[in-house]
């Protein structure tokens, strides 16, 4: 299991390109590219709404995003029903 990197961060909601690169590394879902910054609840349903069309990752990127993602999700209290990151698809399951 890959431990998360994730850490909340107090920029919430719509990001420009300057917000974005301004982001410590630890915000993102996948941090090493920069990818699905993870700022409040919004951007976290995104991240899983779009994990798969995410490009130029590998398995192990996936497995730390998912695992950042699941963090970030509980921290805004987001419940994801998948358990693995290659559950997730064209209609990723959130509640609340």
């Amino acid at each position: 299991m890959t431990a998360a990197t994730w850490k909340p961060h107090v920029t919430h909601g719509e990001l420009d390109t300057t917000d974005r690169e301004e982001l410590p590394e630890s915000v993102y879902a996948f941090p090493k590219q920069r990818k699905e910054p993870l700022t409040d609840a919004a951007h976290v349903r995104n991240a899983l709404a779009r994990f798969d069309q995410v490009t130029d990752v590998s398995d192990s990127d996936r497995d730390l995003a998912f695992a950042n993602i699941k963090k970030a999700a509980r921290h805004f209290g987001i419940t994801i029903e998948e358990n693995d990151w290659h559950q997730l698809g064209k209609k990723a399951h959130t509640k609340n």
